[in-house]
């Protein structure tokens, strides 16, 4: 996986409550599999109407917004447990998620996947919302290190910061770029001194 340190970008606003895994990616596009691909498919049935021509109205397909965050309204990834969902937004090129609640599974699958889910406060939430909308060149910061996000305004400097939580384990995965087997074999040095020392 890539390594997560700090990521700085422009974000997509996506204010809707309790979007479920169906509709980041239908049922019918699971055949596959392989990871690739699924972005193409990312919020189909939002990104697309009966006839198959983009529907202009949805904030994927104004081109007002763009960037590596997608922000999005409170229970995040609710619904079933495809790890499928993680895929179709990693795909599509999004690095991180920030609300003010995900559902469990949805956010292990995210971690497991490279994708930085950040829970905020629904005041947080809002802010963004509000600085995006007045201004979608606005920019958010997440340090995992710091396990910090902030807001700030480029012409005026007005920052606006709060602290997240993220698991120690993951947050040392993602700084590093590791998947599981990435990591046991980061300790094999040890793994193997510790075999060499076992009473059989």
């Amino acid at each position: 996986m890539e390594k997560f340190t700090l990521l700085r970008s422009t974000v997509v606003p996506l204010s809707v409550q309790n979007v479920d895994t169906d509709q980041i990616i239908p049922a019918r596009f699971l055949k596959a599999t392989s990871r690739d691909g699924f972005g193409e498919n990312l919020f189909r049935d939002w990104r697309y109407d009966e006839s198959g021509d983009l529907n202009l109205d949805f904030v994927l397909n104004d081109p007002t917004f763009g960037g590596s965050i997608l922000v999005a309204g409170e229970n995040f990834g609710c619904g079933s447990s495809r790890e499928h969902a993680a895929w179709a937004l990693v795909d599509y090129g999004f690095r991180a998620v920030i609300s003010s609640y995900f559902a469990d599974i949805f956010k292990g699958n995210a971690l497991n996947n490279g994708l930085l889910p950040v829970q905020v406060s629904s005041t947080f939430l809002e802010t963004i919302f509000e600085r995006v909308h007045r201004n979608p060149q606005h920019r958010v910061e997440i340090n995992l290190e710091k396990e910090t996000i902030s807001l700030c305004e480029e012409s005026t400097e007005e920052a606006f910061s709060e602290s997240f939580e993220i698991n120690p384990y993951k947050k040392l995965c993602l700084l590093n770029g590791y998947d599981d087997i990435d990591y046991l074999l980061s300790k094999r040095d040890v793994i193997e001194a510790f075999e060499k020392k076992r009473d059989f």
